[in-house]
């Protein structure tokens, strides 16, 4: 460890400036000689290096989610040219270059905070040699020397013998408690970051060979930790540490308001936003707005929760837009269904045919038909107005048929054009 903290050496000036322009702050507050005063001065320099790195730990959660996505056509790749290694890894790179996906993207966070960790990992073992190193002079030796933290000298770690854990003005009991806890506490925090991200920020419906590595780093991690911590002095725990629960924070924060598509906190945050949508009856922020464009924008690849989303604001008269709002629908036709289509107008409905009735039920209709009176809609022998009928028989004109098909003369006058003359009748 020694000697890879030693190729880190040229950093070594700027972060013992860092830590001493912390130190003199808090040192004004609670002595420049106390524990408080290095151990805060320990964890701002974490929250600084932190904060500079948040452009990387974006772009690391676009790589996971990409690598993500293209573990299916990484399966096929292998397969189709699993006895040609060459070719494998040329249609590899190739989908990286196409997709725009850099593997190690996933690593920069770690990656770019490595020189800043041996760096004050060199410098807390030569405070315990009690050799000046960057910007930290005898004066401010003396002083890191006497700190102490829960009665854990900053430079002790948990092998160290007892003879130079008294010389740092503390007992072997204190150092091996305080730094075995911490121990516990790192590798804990490391275990529940990656627990949330393997079971609340996985696309559940692809199962894929990065979910089992992921799955096996959960519990590698951990141990890791454990192992190479009962090496590290007190103060490197304590920023090992604060890193471990800033990852962890930040992590919930990311899995909270901007969950992997498909996962268990897509669908709670999609619930979540479900219910402010409809209470407010618009998006509010562009953190949601630009959710909803992308549901949008997806059309018929949404998935199971974002349907589920879609469909719960039409029901609750609102439609969401490609911009990202969501105006108030009161028309069906405006509405999606669920696989992104307009829905279509109500059909006519059909008519009801009657019931089929039995034999017998059709014989009693008969004979209740015959009972019934005539109504007068029958016909009927007697004129309607109730007077009969003077005329002579011989007086009533039969009606006249014309030649053509039984049509009346006032009926045939009715059509227009000219009309054949009719043949005269052979005798």
């Amino acid at each position: 460890m020694d000697t890879i903290a030693s190729l880190f050496s040229f950093i070594t000036t700027p972060v013992s400036w860092v830590i001493v322009q912390f130190h003199s702050v808090y040192g004004a507050i609670f002595g420049p000689d106390t524990g408080w005063a290095w151990g805060l001065s320990i964890v701002s320099l974490v929250i600084l290096i932190r904060i500079c790195l948040i452009p990387l730990f974006v772009k690391q959660i676009k790589a996971t989610r990409g690598m993500q996505t293209l573990q299916p056509e990484m399966k096929k790749i292998q397969e189709r040219y699993k006895n040609d290694k060459q070719r494998q890894s040329e249609e590899m790179m190739k989908l990286y270059k196409e997709t725009g996906t850099n593997p190690l993207s996933s690593c920069l966070p770690i990656l770019a905070q490595s020189p800043f960790f041996f760096a004050l990992y060199h410098v807390l073992n030569s405070i315990a040699s009690n050799d000046t190193i960057g910007v930290i002079n005898d004066r401010l030796l003396e002083s890191a020397q006497k700190a102490h933290i829960f009665g854990a000298p900053l430079a002790a770690k948990f092998t160290d013998g007892s003879s130079k854990v008294e010389a740092l003005g503390s007992s072997l009991t204190d150092v091996r408690v305080v730094t075995a806890i911490m121990i516990v506490l790192m590798s804990a925090s490391q275990f529940f970051t990656q627990r949330q991200l393997m079971t609340k920020n996985v696309d559940t419906t692809v199962k894929t060979p990065f979910m089992q590595q992921q799955k096996m780093l959960m519990y590698v991690f951990p141990v890791m930790f454990a192992v190479f911590g009962i090496n590290f002095p007190v103060g490197v725990l304590v920023y090992w540490l604060t890193t471990n629960v800033w990852t962890m924070g930040q992590q919930m924060y990311v899995i909270r308001n901007n969950p992997t598509p498909g996962s268990k906190a897509q669908a709670a945050y999609l619930e979540r936003l479900h219910k402010n949508v409809t209470q407010h009856g618009k998006t509010r922020g562009r953190g949601e707005k630009s959710i909803v464009k992308a549901i949008v924008a997806k059309g018929r690849d949404r998935n199971e929760f974002e349907r589920k989303f879609i469909n719960g604001l039409n029901k609750a008269g609102l439609a969401a837009q490609t911009d990202g709002t969501v105006v108030k629908s009161d028309t069906a036709v405006a509405a999606q269904t669920e696989d992104g289509a307009p829905a279509a107008t109500p059909a006519t409905p059909r008519r009801q045919q009657p019931k089929r009735q039995s034999k017998s039920q059709r014989q009693a209709t008969k004979v209740a038909g015959e009972s019934e009176p005539k109504t007068s809609l029958t016909k009927s022998d007697e004129p309607q107005d109730g007077k009969q009928d003077t005329k002579p028989a011989a007086a009533k004109k039969p009606a006249q048929k014309s030649g053509g098909g039984g049509r009346s003369k006032a009926q045939s006058g009715q059509r227009k054009g000219p009309q054949r003359p009719k043949s005269p009748s052979k005798k």
